[in-house]
């Protein structure tokens, strides 16, 4: 798949949908790497992406996930769900809104999932959403699975992320915020969490 393909369809969605997009450019394959980090690399594992965009943390979790996986993708935007289809036929890719993440899965045949990767722009939400999204996150996390999404480093600061980790911090037992990744444009951290309260 074509970089600038991705940054083309990427940029397309922002404006269409300035809402929903909320980061400036594609993760890139450092951060991509560090979100896919926290997926099972053995087993059969079943695995959640929100929000993946245009793939490209949908690319590194490929590289790490075992053969016989199963890589589920919730995409809202429609531009993004038919670019998806048609650059990752690889990827399971559910339309709709991970505010009903355990209707989609049920939907799908899956009830739990061994680790849930977020590419959500959080600071965009609502608290009330951003619980709601968690929440439905917590219902559908095997015993031990992680959870991980991502923020701009210099955005922490910010009260609305301040808020957002203490949604995190709340619902979750253990949260551990990585080193920023500096080769991501911009620097970026991810948060990784486990133990739903």
């Amino acid at each position: 798949m074509s970089p600038v393909r991705d940054l083309v369809t990427f940029v397309s969605s922002a404006v269409r949908s300035p809402a929903v997009i909320g980061a400036v450019a594609p993760s890139g394959r450092a951060l991509s790497d560090l979100l896919a980090s926290v997926a099972p690399a053995e087993g059969q594992p079943v695995v959640v992406e929100l929000g993946p965009g245009t793939g490209v943390v949908s690319a590194a979790l490929r590289r790490r996930l075992p053969e016989g996986a199963r890589h589920i993708a919730v995409e809202i935007d429609p531009g993004m769900v038919e670019h998806l289809r048609r650059t990752r036929p690889w990827l399971e890719v559910v339309e709709g809104d991970a505010a009903d993440l355990q209707k989609l899965l049920a939907d799908i045949g899956v009830d739990q999932v061994d680790a849930a990767i977020s590419g959500l722009p959080w600071t965009l939400f609502p608290e009330s959403a951003q619980r709601g999204i968690i929440d439905q996150v917590t219902k559908v996390l095997a015993p031990g699975a992680p959870f991980t999404t991502f923020a701009y480093s210099h955005v922490t600061r910010l009260p609305t992320q301040r808020r957002f980790r203490g949604v995190l911090e709340s619902e979750f037992g253990e949260v551990r915020v990585t080193p920023t990744v500096w080769r991501n444009l911009p620097p970026a951290l991810a948060y990784q969490c486990r133990n739903p309260r």
